[in-house]
């Protein structure tokens, strides 16, 4: 249980520190964490980066990683939809959160998609996550990818 509330604790604290500071020019995310205690923290100004089967979502200061690695990817229309595996927290060390469950859908195309069955909307070359730890915190990452390596 200690050891879950630390890499709560260092998950916040990773996403904190994009909150207090400036936004890089190209950075075009947000992330909405919610504990299983009911406290939601919101991020603005995160960079998403998507290299291969995965995606990262860096603090502006640079100082927070948080590695999302895909797979079980397929298309839906023009919007790829893909199944997680691994969470990983970069930040004074590895932390590997346990994930539940969670998709991740990616608009690599010049267009606005809408998700199937939906009224959302996916920006061009854009990101709408929804992940849930195995102890029950949800994060949510919506934006535009930074960078994109295939």
């Amino acid at each position: 249980m200690r050891s879950y509330r630390r890499r709560a604790m260092l998950l916040a604290a990773a996403l904190a520190a994009s909150a207090g500071l400036p936004a890089a020019a190209a950075a075009h995310g947000s992330v909405r964490v919610q504990q299983i205690d009911g406290r939601v923290s919101h991020y603005d100004d995160v960079r998403l980066e998507l290299s291969g089967n995965t995606l990262r979502v860096i603090s502006p200061d640079r100082v927070g990683t948080l590695v999302v690695d895909k797979a079980a990817c397929s298309y839906v229309g023009s919007v790829q939809r893909c199944l997680p595996y691994s969470l990983t927290l970069s930040q004074h060390g590895t932390h590997h959160i346990t994930l539940d469950r969670g998709t991740v859908y990616l608009n690599l195309t010049s267009r606005p998609q809408t998700l199937p069955l939906s009224s959302r909307i996916v920006p061009p070359r854009g990101i709408v996550a929804l992940l849930r730890t195995h102890r029950g915190t949800f994060i949510s990452i919506t934006g535009r990818l930074d960078e994109v390596n295939q």
